[in-house]
């Protein structure tokens, strides 16, 4: 399990890491305690809403968040060296990588794109101008671009979404990293690319034994590629465990509300889905108990005024005082229904469906 390091394989290691942002209102906490360790060649996905702090945790392991405002503590190990008070640039276009989510504020609007996907090859790789625009013409044919010569004299706003988005994943490729950060990788993409992307970036992982983080919002995604997923909310993580077991036992309200709320191929059509009431927790002035309390169907008094450790079980772990599918997790649940709301003043309804 991801959870426990193992000094032989672990590629990155983070213990009880945060990141706060200064603002006028006081900390924001869009990293509270996050704890994982991901090992080499694994894939470890990352699912969440927006403002979960996926890729707030992932762009602070980078090194990309502006130093100004940023507060950074716990511990961020990358081969066992600390990253925590270091400059990250050091493994910038040699161990790490990222595919940002929008590429068209990521690529230099005013280079071509060519040009953006040779520099780190000629920086960190030492290869000359013909043999780095050789290698590019190479990696643009690889990840789907077409004519890739005529694409290396472009600007970015000369292309489509989807080609820029190719283009972000071309520079990240580039440099064979040890660890690629996918965030939302094929966000712009249609479905059949979509694929296309993700079975290229499985390939290369193998042939390459690159380990991988994959941020993303499509737990179907997650499922079909990632060795383990870990999910957050409101900066903290509520389950982690390898992803078949999350599937078939989930045990957070938090990850079976997720799941929830997706349309299904099992559905009929014109089925509701089902959506999580409220919203994310202010990261300033969080809930003093659980984070997902407000939201929870399950939640308790006891989850408004106790912060639920993290229940450690073979290779699932998961915070939460009232599990789904244990029975305290069915006692908490059918009291709410049965009341028609929860501890926190979420209206439920009597027979609603057991998550």
């Amino acid at each position: 399990m991801t959870y426990s390091t193992n000094g032989e394989t672990s590629l990155l290691t983070l213990d009880d890491y945060h990141i706060g942002f200064k603002t006028e209102r006081g900390l924001a906490k869009a990293v509270d305690g996050v704890s994982l360790t991901l090992n080499r060649g694994q894939t470890l996905g990352i699912v969440g809403e927006s403002g979960s702090g996926k890729t707030v945790l992932n762009r602070g392991v980078m090194g990309l968040l502006a130093a100004s405002n940023t507060v950074e503590s716990g511990s961020a190990k990358f081969e066992g060296e600390e990253l925590v008070g270091k400059n990250r640039q050091l493994f910038w276009g040699t161990k790490m990588a990222m595919i940002f989510q929008d590429p068209m504020t990521s690529l230099n609007p005013v280079m071509k794109v060519g040009n953006q996907v040779m520099e780190p090859l000629r920086q960190h790789k030492g290869l000359s101008k013909s043999a780095a625009k050789e290698r590019v013409a190479e990696i643009f044919t690889l990840v789907g671009i077409p004519e890739p010569i005529k694409r290396l004299n472009q600007y970015p706003h000369e292309l489509s979404g989807g080609m820029r988005q190719r283009v972000m994943i071309s520079i990240a490729l580039a440099i064979e990293p040890d660890l690629l950060i996918a965030d939302e990788p094929t966000t712009s993409l249609d479905v059949t690319v979509q694929k296309y992307i993700l079975d290229l970036l499985t390939r290369i992982q193998k042939e390459r034994g690159m380990s991988m983080v994959l941020i993303t919002h499509d737990l179907g995604v997650a499922r079909g590629r990632a060795d383990e997923i870990l999910v957050m909310y409101g900066g903290r993580v509520m389950e982690h465990a390898p992803t078949e077991k999350l599937f078939e036992n989930m045990s957070h309200p938090y990850t079976a509300a997720l799941f929830a709320s997706i349309p299904h191929l099992h559905h009929e059509k014109h089925t509701r889905l089902t959506p999580i009431s409220g919203t994310p927790p202010d990261i300033v002035e969080p809930p003093t108990g659980c984070r997902f309390a407000p939201r929870c169907t399950y939640a308790q008094e006891q989850c408004l005024v106790e912060s639920p450790p993290m229940t450690q079980d073979g290779d699932h772990r998961f915070a939460c005082h009232f599990p789904v599918g244990t029975p305290q997790g069915q006692e908490a649940l059918t009291k709410n229904q049965q009341r028609g709301k929860t501890a926190s003043g979420l209206q439920i309804r009597k027979k609603a469906e057991v998550i």
